[in-house]
């Protein structure tokens, strides 16, 4: 950071100044946070990238998350924390944490954030896993809570190969659902593993879905995009059964749902997600793993869609 004063303790954290693709990211030179009254700096080790960082950095979330620029991004944040401001007595330096951040911040060496956004890692716990627990499980939680699936449902979840897909699977079946799982044809031995049905998606599906539940589905989660709540539409499913965490406007004209990750953001989901993941019962695969200055190819990686579960920066 110009003007710094010599001394100063360094840190990197990613950049962008003005809306736009990948070549607009870059990784900046600055100070160490300081921690203020309630507040936490955490020593990054895991920070995953997720769908919704790319929408804000090319300015498609503006009217709903506008930016000040030079912004930062990354929700998830998993590491080490470094310091502690005034009035935190539930952490201390050295303890492994898992969180996020509200500010967009993750993406860095370190991170400030409050303590009351902050959980202890469980020890079983990788710090990949760690650093992709926040925004996939939450939005799944959400997502599987907004539908009110439960034990004997048959529910239909888009893109559910991906970070928050394989996540709405699993708790999906651990609430005694059975799973149509829409995703690619090489991602069906992914889902079947998971406990989904996999179901090819492009032309026919709906009548591929018809043949998979010949009683109905019940429920619909999408994770992909608006054909998704057209085709829960015309499947029979009811509106207030179908959540969609990715287009608002579908879900405003058919009468859908869109809960998401703010809707269940609270220690006490994340720690039940964090319980599940450390006891073996909730999976979190990891696709990739980049250094923090590869972050654009960890983008361009996730551009494609394809990945089976989460990409992570670890700086």
């Amino acid at each position: 950071m110009s003007g710094a004063q010599a001394g100063t303790p360094r840190s990197r954290a990613v950049r962008f100044d003005r809306y736009g693709d990948l070549d607009v990211l870059y990784l900046a030179e600055v100070e160490v946070p300081v921690p203020a009254e309630g507040e936490v700096v955490v020593r990054m080790r895991a920070a995953s990238v997720n769908p919704g960082e790319t929408a804000i950095r090319v300015g498609a979330l503006a009217d709903v998350f506008p930016t000040t620029f030079p912004s930062g991004e990354g929700s998830d944040l998993a590491g080490v924390v470094d310091a502690v401001g005034p009035g935190v007595t539930e952490f201390a330096a050295g303890d492994e944490v898992l969180g996020w951040s509200h500010s967009r911040s993750s993406h860095a060496d370190h991170v400030v954030v409050g303590a009351d956004q902050l959980i202890r890692k469980p020890e079983a716990m990788s710090w990949e896993v760690a650093g992709s627990l926040y925004v996939a499980g939450c939005t799944a939680y959400a997502a599987v809570r907004a539908v009110g699936a439960g034990d004997g449902d048959i529910v239909a979840v888009s893109a559910a190969a991906g970070g928050v897909g394989t996540v709405a699977v699993q708790l999906l079946r651990l609430k005694g659902a059975t799973v149509l799982g829409i995703g690619s044809a090489g991602s069906a031995d992914d889902l079947t593993s998971l406990g989904a049905t996999p179901v090819a998606y492009g032309d026919g599906l709906a009548e591929r879905l018809r043949a998979a539940a010949p009683d109905g589905i019940d429920a619909f989660i999408d994770l992909f995009g608006p054909e998704y709540v057209e085709l829960a539409v015309e499947l029979g499913v009811a509106p207030e059964r179908i959540d969609t965490v990715i287009a608002p406007d579908a879900a405003r004209k058919y009468g859908a749902r869109t809960e998401g990750s703010m809707a269940a953001t609270s220690t006490e989901v994340l720690a039940e997600l964090a319980d599940l993941a450390a006891s073996g019962r909730l999976t979190i695969p990891i696709a990739a793993t980049y250094p923090l200055e590869r972050v654009k190819d960890a983008y361009e990686e996730l551009a494609r869609r394809h990945t089976h579960g989460k990409i992570v920066l670890v700086p």
